[in-house]
């Protein structure tokens, strides 16, 4: 007898790499029942459709990034050193992808238009709680007098969002690393300019 929370992480698992490499749309349930060895059956025992499935997945996958990143900036002190470290965790992203497939945020970003409303939906409170991350840290770092005071936390949470996915997007597209290389360059130098 399977564990049932067991089977739902390693179809969540599975579903998450044939979804963040083949594409949302381009994924059918008989990609995941091959992928899972689970008939059609099992697989909606856990999730009512496609649509549910979808975006239970990329919330795993949030996770999954949420607490990658939660560990390389627990050890920093300061708030300009954890953003340096999310800086050097994104510019991996084309040389070793934390995930397969690379940044599920800027996947089911792209992918998901008006057709997908619920992965929109999942995508856009990603991208929301990224974002309050970024400005937490610069809070925290105005507060504890690392940050300028007079800093924009929002503007600047999404400048560095804006700068990081665009670069993985531009160096995915090219196969190497040189954009986002040259764009956490440019968002460190940004950063010495609010820091204290």
């Amino acid at each position: 007898m399977r564990n049932p929370e067991a089977t739902k992480e390693m179809i969540l698992k599975q579903s998450g790499i044939l979804f963040n490499t083949q594409g949302y749309k381009a994924t059918s349930i008989s990609n995941i029942t091959d992928a899972t060895g689970l008939t059609k059956g099992a697989i909606y025992k856990h999730f009512s459709n496609k649509t549910e499935l979808e975006q239970q997945t990329l919330a795993y996958l949030s996770g999954l990034i949420s607490t990658k990143l939660r560990e390389i900036i627990r050890n920093e002190k300061t708030a300009g050193d954890k953003l340096r470290a999310i800086f050097s965790f994104f510019e991996t992203y084309i040389t070793k992808p934390p995930l397969k497939g690379g940044c599920p945020l800027l996947n089911a970003a792209t992918e998901a238009d008006d057709a997908l409303p619920a992965l929109r939906k999942e995508a856009h409170k990603m991208l929301t709680t990224l974002r309050q991350s970024v400005v937490h840290i610069l809070e925290k770092g105005i507060e504890h007098k690392q940050i300028k005071a007079d800093t924009d936390t929002v503007f600047y949470a999404s400048l560095i969002i804006a700068g990081l996915e665009g670069g993985i997007m531009m160096s995915k597209l090219e196969g190497n690393n040189d954009d986002i290389v040259k764009m956490t360059k440019h968002l460190n130098k940004q950063l010495i300019e609010i820091e204290i």
